[in-house]
């Protein structure tokens, strides 16, 4: 829908007729009359030129029909009539015309083209600031803002605000410009249509016992509903203070491709949320299938222990001496310790993830925290070597029952993972800087893979083919002593260690000595 013309433009185009005439008629009565100029009628051509950039068609239209009367009125014979005597001279005026209106009609349309090459580089400037609001975007809300700016500044509206909800009732503004929306107060408005034309279409949406606008103006309130694969999920509202004339289809089409745009980030935002649900429950069952499948495997084997161990000692039929069945009782008693040890993993890995876990920071011993731990693990071994050498005296800054906890997984994965006969060795040096503390415990199992060394710190992780033992333990003693080492504020890594398999280097803060103990060492 094209825009009119209002008074005031009329007015301005009227006092460019008549300048351009005016200014045209001085020269051309200079050139004429003092210079001798036999006829120089087609200075009248620059004036109408001139009106014809400056404001279209109808003045530059204008300004030759006048252009023509005012030279037969004051050059043409007989002077002062639009009567002319002449033939040629009524030739001259006919072409002057012809020529006037041309010259006009070719200025307007480069003029024409101008602008419309103007609006189609705000139209593409707008919809790149649009676009890459959104495809830059982190949350959708955040990015609403810019897509107004660019709105309002392009299509040249005083407000503009977006609402999200599948309809009128539910609606809510997340982004705006401007006051709060009028349409809540039972004001009328003006709604894009669907269309498969070239020109979007504007209708009328008025409250029951409201009136038209007068003239059938705009009421200067307009909405462009917003849709997520064909459902409603929205709107665009705006307004303008003009309230005379309708956003130009320019404009429309503007504020229609970026609601198309909103819709099509909503279900984005919406498949990717599907998408994050999904692999949140497909996480969630692959960790309750590794829970189930560690669980069950390291469950049967104890309990099977146990229940041959009991069964023994309960068959009235066998007789037992006293070292058999003080044996069957420490059988017994040893397995039901391997069970207390993974229900007591579980339940720490359940405190660390949960972000129950609260460690202290105090100075502690090193040597006698892994000499307790040692001693805790030694009747489990078996035919391994359990080896210590960690010097009197290096402290660390941790929590005591975390860092032992700690360390008695480590040597229960390095009794699972290696044959009988092997060696676990437990050793401390201080930091080159004094800082630090660097507890290592190692086997001379097979070792781990050196592509396998991040990944053995998962839970559930249970080694590889062609590694250590794979199948063995249950995946979480190493969860937990990271989930315990980085509460007390240490780093855990994995390497090849120097008896041949797996190294485990725990660092910790070393602690102050007291002056006292120096002074006593």
């Amino acid at each position: 829908m094209g825009r009119s013309l209002a008074p005031k433009r009329i007015a301005v185009v009227a006092a460019a007729v008549v300048l351009g005439v005016a200014l045209s008629t001085v020269v051309v009565a200079t050139l004429e009359r003092w210079l001798g100029v036999p006829n120089a009628s087609s200075l009248y051509v620059v004036a109408v030129a001139a009106v014809a950039i400056l404001f279209g068609i109808a003045g530059a239209a204008l300004t030759a029909v006048t252009g023509v009367l005012v030279y037969d009125l004051l050059f043409t014979e007989p002077i002062g009539t639009l009567t002319v005597a002449d033939p040629v001279e009524w030739l001259n005026l006919v072409l002057l015309l012809f020529v006037a209106v041309t010259v006009g009609q070719l200025a307007a349309l480069q003029r024409r083209r101008a602008e419309i090459a103007v609006a189609r580089e705000e139209e593409s400037r707008a919809l790149f600031q649009v676009t890459r609001a959104l495809a830059t975007r982190g949350a959708l809300t955040a990015s609403l803002p810019a897509v107004i700016g660019a709105l309002g500044q392009s299509a040249r509206l005083d407000a503009v605000w977006i609402s999200l909800g599948p309809d009128d009732a539910s609606e809510r503004v997340v982004a705006q410009s401007g006051a709060e929306p009028l349409h809540r107060t039972g004001r009328g408005y003006s709604v894009l249509q669907p269309h498969s034309g070239e020109q979007p279409r504007w209708a009328s949406v008025r409250p029951p016992g409201t009136s038209r606008p007068p003239g059938g103006s705009s009421s200067g309130l307009y909405r462009v509903r917003i849709a997520e694969s064909g459902v409603a999920a929205g709107s665009i509202w705006a307004e303008r203070r003009d309230r005379r004339n309708l956003p130009t289809p320019r404009e429309s089409a503007l504020l229609l491709v970026a609601a198309d745009l909103v819709g099509q980030a909503l279900a984005q935002d919406r498949l990717a949320e599907e998408t994050r649900r999904a692999e949140v429950a497909r996480q969630s069952d692959a960790v309750k299938t590794a829970l189930l499948e560690s669980v069950s495997h390291n469950l049967r084997t104890p309990l099977a222990s146990i229940r041959a161990s009991a069964g023994t000692l309960m068959d009235p039929d066998v007789h037992l001496a006293d070292a058999e069945a003080r044996a069957s009782a420490e059988s017994i008693d040893r397995e039901a310790q391997r069970l207390n040890r993974l229900v007591g993993n579980l339940l720490d890995l359940s405190r660390i993830e949960g972000g129950a876990l609260r460690a202290a920071r105090e100075a502690v011993e090193l040597d006698e925290v892994v000499e307790r731990a040692a001693a805790q693990v030694r009747s489990r071994l078996g035919n391994r070597l359990l080896e210590t050498d960690v010097p009197p005296g290096t402290n660390v800054v941790a929590d005591p029952v975390l860092l032992e906890e700690a360390v008695v997984n480590l040597f229960d994965n390095g009794a699972v993972h290696t044959p009988d006969g092997s060696v676990v060795r437990a050793s401390a040096a201080v930091g080159v800087a004094g800082d630090t503390v660097r507890l290592t415990v190692e086997d001379s199992g097979p070792g781990v893979p050196d592509a396998a060394l991040d990944r053995i710190f998962e839970k559930f992780y249970r080694g590889a083919p062609g590694g250590r033992a794979h199948g063995a333990g249950s995946g979480i003693g190493l969860a937990v002593v990271r989930g315990f080492v980085e509460a007390m504020g240490g780093t855990v890594s994995a390497r090849r260690g120097r008896l041949g398999g797996l190294a485990i280097d725990v660092d910790l803060r070393a602690a102050p000595v007291a002056s006292g103990e120096s002074d006593a060492a």
